[in-house]
């Protein structure tokens, strides 16, 4: 392999080796077949949602190379003609149908799949077609712009409105253009929204409320549009001559101590499994399985243009469904290893993501160093392995990144940009809820909510979860001087105590530890979940957003392991009525000491829009870290060599690198 930025190579799933492998295109064929042959595929059936029905752990751990791998695909199909959806669990190992249920979608407390590609387009259609909308916008004297006209397809929210419930519903809102190429987000018709029925194919209502004029403004942002590039920036080479420290095989990855398996599917994108760290000649488990399964958008607005806004972008839109091709020297940078996706369209055939998990190493400056008394340096740099994907839902970009450290951290870290979602009002006038980013364009305060879930295994399936923070000691006999100050250690002792909010005042974190291994000092092994504390959920606890994204009023939550709990809003969040999901599972209050337990840690920022996020904005950062607290029992990156790049340091005397 080359060591220049334009090195890469690509896993592709077709051959299934592990149970634990990604879903391969004739799978998804075969399982198709199976639904045919039971007859449970017309001409109006859509599939909204198709994943892997992951082996038990049981299994996995009792599997060797060459065993009989049993495969099970769950399809969620939809009849488009009547609005009826249903569930079944296909073996594509026997081709039989092991299960099939009728989803409730029409009786309380509601739930619907999850939208079709084909929807959007479809919903766009219908308002577009309708008198309603045709008379609002010839009412603004907007006729002649009609034909490039774009009606955002977006997710309704719950209001319970005789009207809507049970009914697969999509809300839809306008906006212009001025060529077929032009970026509308920059030319909102404020107060217009089309209410629509997708099943029955007609519009529930339509509301036309103000006449704030139309921002014209040039929102476009690419290479085109903002001219020439500006020539001061030098150009950076990221080389490896020997190749890169990591080595795969299939869809298992090893580098440095890590090592770990890369998954996929439609609706989570990005998978890890079996996450270990070698020690000696010993790999022990860190994390069994970890994801990013569900993230919300709750808008902050009262207008009827956004009020109902929150968008659940993994259960209502799929994230991994609506994943990126990533490009190596743009998405990517240096020497890539890439794995592509295969999900299935909306009718259930296979389609192929190129590229759509890119891993590659990056420097990140010192790892440890010291100076001693007779002025000799001992440094060491730090290097990180970085496993990501991007997802694009309609103006917003997503980017999931994972990181993997010389020191045995984890860290996990979203990255949001893309467009923000603004509406239209007086240029100068000011909004409690929106700021001006442009003149005449307002974006509404927002947030975006992700969860992560962590099925922890450090040093196996028996865990334990505690509370630890940082107190100071009132002055007395046991602080005679002022200065002291320790720790608490509280126990999660069961589910019902797990809800917990991040303290940066006490520097909070919460300390996984096993209940089989103990280090070289005589103290459980652990890990220490570090959050990245910012707002939870600002939505009022009588609202319908809190009831549907409970999940995210909280930092963390803890459950006992159960597969089939794998979303924190529940399977079905888009038009559901609240409650499913983590508040459901927690009342249950199971135990969580000494054992297989899963943290759910909720991160994000908080978005009040300013005008250096307009026409694209930069990225916002946020996420965790999970870090060895006593895990090991002294620094693992004590023997790493000096000066892991081209030329060695330069530590006195003559330098010779090549700078």
């Amino acid at each position: 392999m080359s060591g220049h930025d334009h090195s890469s190579r690509t896993t592709t799933p077709d051959v299934v080796v592990h149970p634990l492998d990604l879903l391969t295109g004739e799978e998804i064929v075969a399982g198709r077949r199976v639904l045919e042959v039971a007859g449970l595929v017309t001409e109006t059936t859509r599939f909204p949602n198709v994943l892997p029905v992951e082996p038990s752990k049981e299994a996995v751990a009792a599997f060797r190379p060459g065993d009989a791998i049993e495969r099970r695909i769950l399809f969620v199909i939809l009849d488009t003609a009547t609005g009826e959806s249903a569930e079944a669990i296909v073996s594509v190992t026997t081709h039989e149908l092991v299960d099939y249920r009728k989803l409730g979608s029409a009786d309380m407390p509601y739930g619907q799949p999850q939208y079709l590609f084909e929807e959007y387009e479809r919903a766009e259609r219908i308002a577009k077609a309708s008198p309603l909308w045709q008379a609002a916008m010839k009412r603004r004297g907007l006729e002649d712009r009609m034909e490039l006209a774009f009606c955002a397809p977006l997710a309704p929210g719950f209001f319970n409105r005789e009207d809507e419930v049970g009914r697969r519903a999509i809300r839809s809102l306008t906006f212009l253009r001025s060529s077929p190429e032009d970026s509308p987000w920059s030319h909102p018709v404020e107060g217009l929204i089309v209410h629509i029925d997708l099943t029955h194919g007609e519009v529930i209502r339509v509301e036309d409320e103000g006449d704030i004029p139309v921002p014209e403004l040039d929102g476009n942002y690419n290479a085109a549009a903002i001219g020439e590039a500006r020539q001061s920036l030098k150009p950076i080479e990221i080389t490896q001559p020997e190749g890169p420290s990591f080595r795969v095989d299939g869809h298992a990855v090893e580098w440095e101590n890590w090592s770990f398996r890369v998954g996929f599917n439609a609706r989570e994108g990005l998978v890890l499994n079996q996450v270990g760290f070698r020690d000696g000649d010993e790999v022990r488990p860190v994390l069994a399985r970890a994801s990013v399964p569900e993230m919300v958008v709750p808008y902050g607005d009262v207008s009827p243009t956004r009020f109902w806004i929150s968008y659940f972008d993994a259960g209502e839109y799929l994230l991994g469904k609506n994943a990126n091709p990533l490009s190596l020297g743009c998405d990517c940078l240096g020497v890539i290893h890439y794995f592509d996706g295969i999900v299935a369209d909306d009718h259930g055939h296979p389609v192929a993501i190129p590229q759509v998990i890119c891993m590659h190493e990056e420097d990140y400056g010192i790892l440890w160093k010291h100076t001693d008394l007779l002025g000799n340096a001992e440094v060491r740099r730090s290097r990180r392995l970085v496993v990501s994907y991007f997802s694009t839902i309609g103006n917003y970009d997503y980017g999931f990144f994972w990181y993997f450290y010389l020191d045995g951290t984890i860290q996990v870290e979203a990255k949001a940009t893309g467009i923000v979602f603004a509406g239209a009002g007086l240029p100068g006038s000011t909004d409690p809820h929106a700021t001006e980013i442009a003149p005449g364009l307002f974006a509404p305060v927002h947030q975006h909510l992700f969860c992560a879930r962590l099925d922890v295994a450090v040093d196996g399936e028996r865990n334990s979860l505690s509370e630890v923070d940082v107190v100071g000691i009132p002055m007395g006999p046991e602080n005679p001087y002022g200065n002291a100050f320790t720790w608490t250690t509280t126990p999660i002792r069961s589910e019902a105590e797990s809800g917990r909010m991040a303290n940066p005042v006490t520097s909070r974190v919460w300390e996984v530890t096993s209940s089989t291994r103990r280090n070289a000092v005589g103290r459980p092994t652990a890990f220490h979940l570090i959050p990245q504390p910012g707002a939870t959920l600002m939505a009022q606890p009588e609202s319908t957003v809190y009831a549907r994204a409970t999940f995210a009023t909280k930092h963390l939550w803890a459950t006992r392991f159960d597969p089939a709990e794998r979303f924190p809003a529940g399977d079905y969040p888009n038009a559901h009525s609240g409650g499913a999901g983590l508040p459901t599972w927690t009342t249950a209050d199971r135990p969580l000491l000494d054992e297989d337990i899963v943290l759910w840690h909720v991160f994000g920022p908080t978005h009040i829009p300013r005008p250096e996020d307009w026409p694209v904005m930069p990225v916002d950062y946020s996420g965790f870290q999970f870090k060895p607290y006593g895990f090991l029992d002294r620094n693992p990156a004590l023997d790493l060599p000096e000066g892991m790049t081209a030329s060695a340091c330069c530590t006195g005397g003559d330098c010779h690198c090549e700078h």
